[in-house]
């Protein structure tokens, strides 16, 4: 990149390409702590956060969560260079990464930030005007051009089955666990995944049955209660690489994910010995029984009640968007207890035994029947509606013997739910890639592969640079889980972001097909409708830009 900040026509490793990057921080950092300080003034009265105000500038503060997103990806990848090159693993596809990635999210944070397709978000609406610095204006002139993206499709083409396109920066152990689950996808999930979602099945058993042998379902559960006592980044990378093979595969250990936390975070110790070995064992499968037909997000208003009867609980009500209902043993229910409340402070959570039922028959159990949602993609649990008519709940299995508690608990789980979605999004994205790379390496037109064009190869460069920002920005949020640190905001950026980029993958993905795409019996036809949930479920993108935004003011 000339110093006159003229585009490039070379894409060589620069040797100053790490001091732009670090120095071009700083003024992003800056322009967000004005951005976020001015909107602070218009939605604060009393030194309080107002909700009214806040809703009323909801378009800014949803802008300036997208902004903040924007900047501690760019840190994150930064700091995945720096790993990097400590450890001497810098080599000319990482430095392409990070040098398109850097002028492609400069360039956006200075003209939009695109939200959905839409929606942007641009400084003006924060009131903010930016001429960047000469590091950033060296990025955006020269950072993600036409060469940097034709050479870095050249080095994916040569990159001879790695794991994934640039070094992950994880250490030895992680990599490791990578390889296992690679491989797995690859044999035992890719092959058959298309016909599962074809034939809208649910997962084998034997799939459950090996992923239960193989650790899935108690990575992070304490070994004292049966678990392997794995870090939130093993989480991470295998529930990434088993969405590469199929979301629904990916999206298993999730179930698991979030009825372990529950009763780590809120159970008795009794609850807890009874629980959890049976979830790591993947002996008890569990699905998580929270949303209602007219509620969506707002949780809060909640209308399932739960009365006592004797020792018992009597359940009464419905609830929708129930996944792998049928097969499950246990249900992670939310109700409301107290009598008199109408919002969250009355709402508590149980542990609702329940017999397994079928394809056929999914509900067996007195008090319990529902029925299946069909749905786009994201198949292989499927979706049910579950209603409750007087169905019995044992007293002992009210989570942490405490009535009112359920929304709190519930709140705990939601890093470690974001922080796995967000790695679900990694994986999915993944899997957009290479299916589309794939098909343009073999599609002849012209007398060429569609590889050699400039706006395909372009598509694709720009899918991996932005994956491996999404995936940063996720083994971060993981990192800060497993060391104690509160790290809700970060989980919820990597969940927003990684949504938008495995979106945005699988749909140029498709775009790389033409025709094809558009056809059921090719597999990215599959894998964009998986990847349209993710922008959805565990909080849609404007409920988790919105909750960032509230957090940014914290």
């Amino acid at each position: 990149m000339p110093h006159d900040g003229q585009p490039m026509t070379q894409t060589p490793i620069l040797a100053d390409l790490r001091a732009l990057t670090t120095a071009a921080l700083p003024e992003v950092e800056a322009l967000f702590a004005s951005a976020r300080d001015g909107l602070r003034a218009q939605v604060t009265v009393a030194g309080k956060l107002s909700g009214p105000a806040l809703e009323e500038r909801q378009f800014q503060a949803h802008a300036l969560a997208w902004l903040a997103t924007y900047v501690e990806a760019l840190r994150q990848l930064d700091a995945w260079a720096g790993r990097l090159a400590a450890t001497g693993s810098f080599g000319e596809m990482e430095a392409l990464i990070l040098q398109i990635g850097f002028g492609e999210y400069l360039a956006q944070i200075a003209g939009g930030i695109p939200m959905s397709q839409g929606e942007m978000a641009r400084l003006a609406d924060l009131g903010q005007a930016w001429t960047p610095g000469e590091a950033a204006a060296r990025l955006i002139a020269g950072g993600n051009t036409p060469a940097a993206r034709d050479a870095l499709v050249r080095l994916m083409r040569d990159n001879q089955g790695r794991a994934t396109f640039g070094a992950t920066g994880l250490d030895e152990e992680l990599e490791m666990i990578r390889d296992q689950f690679r491989r797995y996808a690859d044999e035992k999930v890719i092959p058959f995944a298309h016909d599962w979602h074809l034939k809208d099945e649910l997962i084998p058993m034997d799939v459950i049955t090996e992923l239960a042998g193989m650790g899935v379902f108690g990575l992070t559960i304490p070994e004292e209660y049966g678990g392997f006592g794995l870090s939130k980044a093993s989480m991470v990378v295998v529930s990434e690489e088993l969405s590469r093979g199929y979301i629904g595969v990916g999206s298993l250990g999730t179930r698991s994910e979030i009825a372990a936390e529950l009763i780590l975070c809120g159970g008795t110790e009794e609850q807890k010995t009874k629980w959890l070995p049976g979830l790591a064992s993947g002996e008890i499968l569990p699905t998580a029984v929270f949303t209602e037909p007219n509620t969506g997000s707002d949780l809060g208003s909640l209308r399932t009640r739960a009365r006592r009867d004797g020792d018992d609980w009597i359940i009464t009500g419905n609830k929708t968007w129930i996944t792998h209902a049928a097969r499950t043993h246990v249900m992670t229910v939310l109700a409301r207890s107290v009598e008199g409340t109408t919002d969250w402070r009355g709402l508590s959570m149980f542990l609702a035994e329940k017999t397994p039922g079928t394809d056929e028959t999914p509900f067996v159990d007195p008090g319990l029947s529902g029925g299946e949602i069909e749905v786009l993609g994201y198949r292989g649990m499927k979706e049910y509606t579950v209603n409750f008519d007087d169905f019995r709940v044992k007293g002992e299995n009210l989570l942490g013997g405490v009535e009112g508690q359920g929304f709190k608990q519930l709140m705990q789980t939601f890093e470690s739910a974001r922080i796995q979605t967000a790695a679900r999004a990694v994986g999915v994205a993944q899997s957009a890639l290479e299916t589309g790379m794939q098909y343009a390496e073999d599609r002849k037109q012209f007398g060429k592969s569609l590889i050699e064009f400039p706006r395909v190869a372009g598509k694709l460069a720009m899918m991996a640079v932005e994956i491996m920002i999404a995936r940063q920005l996720t083994y971060f949020s993981a990192w800060q889980k497993d060391h104690d640190k509160r790290c809700d905001l970060e989980a919820g950026m990597a969940k927003l972001l990684g949504a938008r980029v495995a979106w945005a993958a699988a749909d140029n993905a498709l775009q790389i097909h033409g025709g094809n795409g558009f056809a059921l019996e090719y597999r990215i036809s599959r894998i964009l409708c998986d990847a349209r949930i993710l922008n959805i479920f565990e909080g849609a993108a404007e409920i988790q830009a919105q909750v960032i935004a509230r957090r940014l003011f914290d």
